[in-house]
Parts: C-alpha cells; structure tokens; sequence
C-alpha cells in the first residue's frame, strides 16, 4: 500500500480542497446568483457535457491503464495513437449528436425548453473533458495522479465559481456564462498539457509500427469492449439528473443536485483511492498476482468505508445546519431525503471495495461491461416508473437500488470465480462503530456555525470512542496522531 497511500494522500488533499471550493460553489454562489431554472440549465449542460464523454473516449482511459505496463518504450506513441484514437470517437459522437438533434431538442422541449439554447456548448465540454480524461490515464499509469486531479477537482471549480461570479456581478449575461463554461473545461485541460510538458512526459510520436506485435489490435480490442462498460457507469451517475430535467423541471433538477453534490463528499475517499489503485491492481494482474490483488482489495475495503461512514455520520448530523447557509434554502429542503439516500448508495459502492477496477483489468472485464449495460438499462427503467411517482425522491432510490444490485452481483462473481473478497471480522466491526455514530442532535438551537462544530466534535469523539472499543480504524488514527505530532515539532 506504500505507493497507493502516498498518492491517495495527496489526491485525497486536493479532492478536499475542491470539496470546499465545490461547497462553497454549489451551495452558496449558484444559488445565490441563478435562479433555479438557470441552475437547472447550468447543471444539466454540464451533465449532458461529461455523459458524451465515455462514448467518444472508446474505453481508451481503461485500455491505457491495462497496456501500459506492457511497454518499455514507445509511451510517446502510445499517447499519440490513444488521441487520435479518441478524437475519432468525439467526430463519431458530434455526427451522432447532430443527426439526433431534433429528438434531443423534443427530450427537453416540454418541461426545459430553454436547454435548447445551449446545445452547442455540449460538445466543447465532452471535447475538452475527452482530451482532459485521456491525458489524466496517461499521468495516470506513471502515477502521477495527485496534480491532474488538482486540475479536476480545484482548478476546474475555482475557474467555475469566478466565472459565476462575474455573472452575479452583471459583468457578463447568462449567455456569456454557458459560453464560458466550455471555455473553463478548455483552461483545466491547459494546465494539464502544462503539467505533462513540465514532467517531460508529453511527447508526441507517430511510429506506431514499432509496438510489439499484436499490441494494437489487443489495446483496441480491449478498449472497445469496454468502452460500453465505461459509458453505462457514466449514464448511471448522471442520466438521473438529465431525466429529472425532461420529466419534472430545471427547478427540479437544481434542487436535485445540490442535494446530489452534498452527499458526493462521502466518496471522495474512495474515488481517490481508486484513481491511485488502478495502475496497481492492472501491474499485479499483469505479473499473475492474485493474493496481492486480494490484500489490497481488502485493505482498500476497509479504509476507504471507516472514513467515508465517518463522513456520512458528520452530514448526517449537520444536515439542517448545512441548508440554512443555501440561499432560497425553503427552495432547496426539499432534496433532503435525496441527500440521505445519495449518501447511503455511495456507503454501499465504499464497502464493496474495488469490485469494478478489479473486474476491469481481469480477464473477466466482458462480464463487467455486460453488467453495467444492464445497470444503466435497469436505472433508466426505475426512473421511469418512481420519477412520475416520487419526484427526485424517486429518482434517489432508483439510483440507490441500481447501485446495490450492482455491487452485490459483482462481488458474488469475483467470490465465486477468484475467491475474491472485501469482507473481514473489521468491515462490521467498522459498521458497528457507524452505526452508534450516526444519529441527529436535533435538541441543539444554537447559531448554525456553532451547531456544526459541536455536532462535528460530539460525532467525531463517539466515532474515535467506539473505534478504540472495537479496534478498528488504527491505521487512520496513527496517521493523524503523527501528522499532529510533526505539526507540532
């Protein structure tokens, strides 16, 4: 683990950053300068954006992943080929988009008309996040993760939240702003290019003929194949959001994900892990190491569901506190319930380990694509039938059940076929200390700041009490009593 926690570490540092960027955008200066219906048409621009994204990369962020190990030399080239490659993909995504135009305008011309306006801004940010995403795999596979993700997560939502700022200043129309965006995705791939150059790793090289023999046509293979995998992940994340818009509202869907964006913050662990585990798990496949892999499933089970339940049971009980800081919060209470179930399934996806980067890179990766084209069918179904029911709720429990399903069908599969499993007596020992920890101190009636600071040391102290009883989370509380030590020194 000493490679994947130095990298976690750091990645984790920026995710964090960017959580309170983020907050601080999606909870306050959104709100406060849209109204609902022109958030609704920010979020769901950029949702449409980032869900072309897989479809145009053709799997290939996976596939630089799985086949970079295997080369000693020609990374250069195999960068080059891999955009190519990919913009390839984004021309087949724009005939796609424009040859489809009128039956994308009629998804959203009932209920969110005004989405049709800013179509166009569609494509430059699937260009620019497509770009951004395969150069991200490559910085990837030399682990090189933290700065990228500094990019993703920090630059890109700092950059946002200026731009919705000058909005609110009058300096430029709302118009002005949508344009903007795909300007703000064009500047956070910049400054990975940078990075890159600075690393000396961005070179380009066209002598694809010097690759060992077979290796294009089994990258290519691989990644077509699983480019349908990557794309239903990316319908089931975000088509709960863009179904809202068409069938309820833009007001719906701006409550929706601010409730959303919330309860995102409990994943951060996990998705920082994952983007450092990836390349590690991928070299222990190609070297035949199955203990390994199993270790570090475990390990990563483990670690990555204690501090995302302690991050559940922190929203949990600063829930209230939290929307009263929500400008038109009487507007936005009614995602609460969203926030509970979102937080919950993203609990379910940290306690089932990595179950789908280890499929990815195992010689079973056609039963994950399957299974996640059937996921992104079912959550299309279940939104179907309880949006019209149960409003963003519905929408809520829809994703909730998909993800469930998901995790369990998979991890049945890895136990069954490799004897794979992120369980240990710890996983319920850790799930007995969430269990005691999560629980509301509804009786405060103090200023919102001073609730969330004494809600957070009351959950943090019964967490750190329970943790001690049971034994669990010792690795966590050794690192931080060492970093407060060398504070300290």
């Amino acid at each position: 683990m000493g490679k994947v926690a130095k990298q976690s570490i750091q990645t984790s540092l920026f995710s964090y950053i960017g959580v309170v960027v983020g907050y601080i955008n999606v909870l306050w200066l959104y709100p406060y300068a849209f109204d609902p219906n022109e958030l609704g048409i920010f979020r769901t621009i950029q949702d449409l954006g980032l869900l072309f994204v897989p479809f145009a990369q053709l799997g290939l962020g996976h596939g630089i992943t799985r086949f970079f190990p295997r080369l000693e030399k020609n990374q250069s080239a195999f960068l080059s080929y891999s955009l190519l490659i990919s913009l390839l993909g984004f021309l087949f995504v724009a005939i796609i988009f424009f040859g489809f135009r009128s039956q994308i305008v009629n998804l959203f011309a009932v209920n969110s008309p005004q989405i049709i306006d800013f179509l166009g801004v569609v494509l430059l940010i699937t260009l620019f996040a497509l770009l951004n995403s395969i150069l991200d795999a490559y910085s990837r596979s030399y682990l090189k993760v933290a700065v990228p993700t500094f990019f993703r997560e920090v630059f890109l939502r700092l950059l946002t939240g200026l731009l919705v700022a000058t909005y609110l200043l009058d300096w430029i129309d709302f118009n002005q702003v949508m344009m903007g965006l795909a300007v703000v995705y064009f500047l956070a791939l910049f400054g990975v290019i940078v990075y890159l150059v600075w690393l000396g790793v961005l070179k380009f090289d066209f002598s694809w003929k010097s690759f060992p023999e077979g290796f294009r046509s089994s990258f290519l293979k691989f990644s077509l194949i699983t480019f349908l995998g990557t794309a239903a992940s990316t319908l089931i994340m975000k088509i709960d959001s863009i179904m809202v818009t068409s069938m309820i509202s833009l007001e719906a869907n701006a409550i929706y994900t601010i409730a959303f964006s919330m309860a995102l913050v409990i994943e951060l662990p996990r998705r920082a892990i994952s983007q450092v585990v990836m390349p590690v798990i991928a070299e222990h496949f190609n070297k035949k190491e199955h203990k390994e892999i199993d270790t570090l499933y475990k390990q990563v089970a483990n670690r990555q569901f204690y501090v995302c339940l302690l991050l559940f049971a922190l929203l949990v009980n600063n829930l209230n506190s939290i929307y009263f800081f929500i400008p038109n919060r009487e507007v936005y209470e009614a995602g609460r319930n969203v926030v509970l179930l979102i937080g919950f399934g993203k609990l379910i996806d940290a306690v089932f380990s990595s179950n789908s980067e280890i499929l990815v890179f195992s010689k079973y990766y056609k039963f994950n694509l399957v299974l996640t084209v059937l996921m992104s069918i079912l959550i299309i179904l279940f939104n179907y039938l309880l949006i019209p029911i149960y409003g963003i709720e519905g929408a809520a429990v829809a994703s909730v059940a998909v993800i469930l399903l998901f995790n369990l069908v998979k991890f049945i599969f890895l136990k069954v076929k490799l004897n794979f499993s992120p369980f240990t007596d710890e996983t319920f020992r850790i799930l007995v200390v969430g269990f005691f920890s999560v629980s509301s101190y509804d009786f405060l009636d103090l200023h919102p700041v001073l609730e969330i600071l004494i809600n957070s040391v009351l959950v943090i102290l019964r967490f750190a009490f329970f943790s001690m009883l049971l034994e669990v989370g010792k690795t966590e509380w050794e690192w931080l009593k060492n970093k407060i030590k060398l504070s300290g020194s």
